[in-house]
């Protein structure tokens, strides 16, 4: 059905006025953008956006995730759990950039929810974002705030503990460094992109330049004896967790888990899938994007596979300088340099996750607030927070609002068991994002794309199922928790987001 002829001047689709399914054409979300009071600024490249995605993406993972996996998961096969997670992803990223050069418009899966399968389901996203991307912030501003504190600790100065995340009785203390980092990037945020953009590049060559090194110079420590085997054998599981603690798929049907083998290449993919989140950000900027027709799908692809590629050489790299049975699982990368008698790589990788941590962070919170503006702009939350500044032309109400509230929750909260659930945010996204890309074709065919995700309906669809396994394979006690947090984002859209909607003749216009 072609939805542009017999849809009602609001926007909605099937000319139900509630109708929770009802849809926001793609003519109205590019004609939103160009309200002066709601509308951003266009200065990012093609190149900006491929920053943004490396400087997301490329974080302690790959100083960190890489030796853990490798040890207790795949060996030296954790190379291959590298590529499974980037093709999981590149069937997402094609998805993806197809969606964001049709629809170039702040907000990401949101968006292109609200245009294809419609405003339940984008307002269930978009409150999934949310969340997601909060919790990766924090979690991402504690894990900086702690390297900063190792290397203050090596240079012989230190916080006290009450300002470092605990207090001296061991009860919750204050993270003085992870709340001034998240202030101190919202303030760059609200002062423009392209400032932002500038910040984020020197950052990431920094970062880029710091892993290049560490794989030259890892070569010259490699052994071949070290990847023997390099599929490990299978053998069960020891210590896996029992009740809710267990992966979904093995609460369904019951079976024991195992590692290493083919089957633990696969299940240090879902692991490693950490790892990636991130690239699907750029699309949130598509927006402030120049020319996004032709930039962001470039920008999308380009960082996911310049960060593949430099996540299996880091892999290649960890697994040769180190047998995998005795890497260690808190820093694996630097203590594989200093057990082979060097100690000033080890220094190099703490130096260069410190730094690319703060990338990190930024392009997160940035992410966060163009998903909580777009919202804001169609009526789903308060319209006041889709304002942009007059001279900066950022949503600088929803980014000092998200950023003081990030700001806290790293400094007053453990979350790091909730990690997970911005996992589960992320694949569940994918999964919104791919079959919207179907629904879209269908209904809007004539809709010009000058991106085409390719064999559709084919990708699309392995695009689910590669997403959906990875969510099964996630503890039951994350599925718990994301249900109560969608269960709250459907209490509030009923008795709020619906009857505001802009394209709900009775709310405001």
């Amino acid at each position: 059905m072609d939805s542009e002829t017999p849809q009602p001047p609001n926007g909605t689709r099937g000319g139900a006025r509630g109708g929770v399914l009802r849809t926001k054409s793609v003519e109205r979300s590019i004609r939103d953008t160009e309200e002066p009071e709601h509308a951003l600024r266009k200065s990012l490249s093609a190149w900006d956006l491929t920053v943004f995605g490396v400087g997301v993406v490329i974080g302690t993972g790959i100083f960190v995730l890489t030796g853990q996996v490798a040890k207790t998961n795949a060996g030296p096969a954790v190379a291959l759990s590298f590529v499974v997670s980037g093709v999981v992803c590149a069937l997402a990223a094609l998805c993806y950039a197809e969606f964001a050069s049709t629809v170039p418009v702040a907000g990401s899966a949101y968006t292109f929810s609200y245009a294809s399968i419609g405003e339940l389901p984008a307002w269930i996203i978009g409150w999934d974002l949310i969340l997601e991307l909060a919790l990766g912030c924090a979690v991402v501003a504690v894990g900086w705030s702690g390297y900063i504190r190792s290397l203050l600790d090596t240079a012989g100065a230190s916080l006290p503990a009450s300002l470092s995340g605990t207090s001296g009785s061991g009860g919750f203390g204050f993270d003085l460094l992870a709340f001034l980092l998240v202030l101190v990037l919202t303030g760059l945020l609200v002062v423009g992109m392209k400032l932002s953009a500038r910040v984020t590049s020197i950052v990431v060559v920094v970062k880029v330049t710091v892993v290049l090194i560490v794989i030259v110079a890892g070569a010259f420590y490699l052994k071949s004896s070290n990847y023997q085997p390099f599929v490990p054998p299978a053998q069960g599981a020891t210590g896996a967790q029992g009740g809710l603690g267990a992966p979904l798929v093995q609460l369904i049907f019951g079976y024991r888990p195992t590692t290493f083998g083919v089957w633990g290449i696969f299940t240090a993919a879902a692991v490693v899938f950490f790892a990636y989140i991130g690239f699907d950000i750029v699309a949130t900027a598509a927006e402030e994007t120049r020319n996004p027709q032709r930039d962001v799908p470039r920008g999308i692809l380009g960082s996911l596979a310049i960060c593949t590629v430099l996540y299996v050489a880091v892999s290649i790299v960890v697994t040769g300088m180190q047998k995998y049975t005795d890497l260690s699982t808190e820093a694996p990368l630097a203590d594989a340099f200093k057990a082979n008698h060097s100690p000033f790589f080890a220094g190099v990788i703490s130096f260069g996750a410190a730094v690319g941590l703060t990338a990190v962070c930024m392009i997160l919170l940035l992410g966060q607030t163009r998903v909580f503006f777009a919202m804001s702009r169609d009526g789903l939350l308060p319209r006041m927070f889709s304002r942009v500044h007059p001279a900066f032309g950022t949503p600088y109400r929803s980014t000092l609002l998200l950023g003081l509230v990030v700001a806290v929750v790293a400094g007053f909260t453990s979350i790091s068991e909730l990690s997970e659930l911005v996992n589960i945010g992320t694949l569940f996204a994918f999964v919104v994002v791919a079959i919207g890309v179907v629904v879209l074709r269908r209904t809007r065919p004539d809709l010009p794309r000058s991106f085409r995700t390719p064999l559709v309906p084919l990708v699309p669809a392995l695009s689910v199922c590669a997403s959906a396994w990875l969510m099964i394979n996630l503890p039951g006690e994350t599925w718990v928790r994301f249900g109560i947090w969608m269960a709250i984002g459907f209490v509030i859209y009923f008795l709020y987001g619906r009857s505001h909607s802009r394209l709900n003749e009775s709310g405001p216009r």
